[in-house]
């Protein structure tokens, strides 16, 4: 499966639990319109409580499917890329800014904070100490969808930085692009469609 998340604001080097949850929020209304398409909507299923894959990888059509479900704190968080269906991605991230290319490492801070703010927002949270205090979902966010379970997951990362060619942007705004594509680490019926 490929598809290509996009996020246009802020993106800090120290991005601390709110700032990280925010971008998340956004990566979040794009997954819910793709859980909302083939070939994810054939594989609600995964949504719902079920049962961890184990060591059953062959299942029939009558038995339970695997739950990708993951509760920290209040939220219901569901991950496409999974190790309940063995699942694992390659992400490609451009990242644009209204400087000259390359600038992203020595004016807008160092690349390497700036990408682990970006692959903690697109993961579920470790604990509930990594959301906001007191957060709790809003009435859209339940389940709330991000990418990954695990950054663990990231398979290949290529990073990209270009100039953003809007007179009107911020010089601390960036666009970002993900392209991401999955793929399995064992095939099941589970996982079938999604690679």
């Amino acid at each position: 499966m490929e598809f290509t998340l996009y996020y246009r604001g802020i993106l800090k080097a120290n991005g601390g639990s709110t700032h990280k949850h925010q971008i998340r929020q956004c990566f979040h209304e794009q997954l819910k319109e793709l859980w909302n398409q083939p070939p994810l909507k054939q594989h609600r299923g995964l949504l719902e409580p079920g049962e961890p894959v184990g060591v059953d990888i062959v299942r029939t059509l009558d038995s339970v499917d695997p739950s990708i479900m993951r509760t920290v704190g209040h939220y219901e968080f569901a991950p496409i890329v999974s190790s309940q269906i063995y699942l694992v991605a390659d992400l490609t991230i451009t990242v644009l800014r209204p400087e000259p290319p390359g600038a992203i490492v020595t004016k807008g801070g160092d690349i390497d904070n700036r990408l682990k703010t970006l692959l903690d927002a697109l993961k579920v949270p470790d604990s509930k100490s990594a959301l906001p205090t007191s957060a709790s979902p809003l009435k859209d966010e339940s389940p709330f969808f991000c990418l990954l379970e695990d950054d663990n997951l990231i398979t290949g990362l290529t990073v990209k930085t270009d100039r953003l060619l809007d007179c009107s942007a911020r010089r601390s705004e960036v666009v970002l692009l993900v392209h991401v594509q999955t793929r399995a680490t064992l095939g099941t019926f589970v996982n079938l469609g999604l690679v």
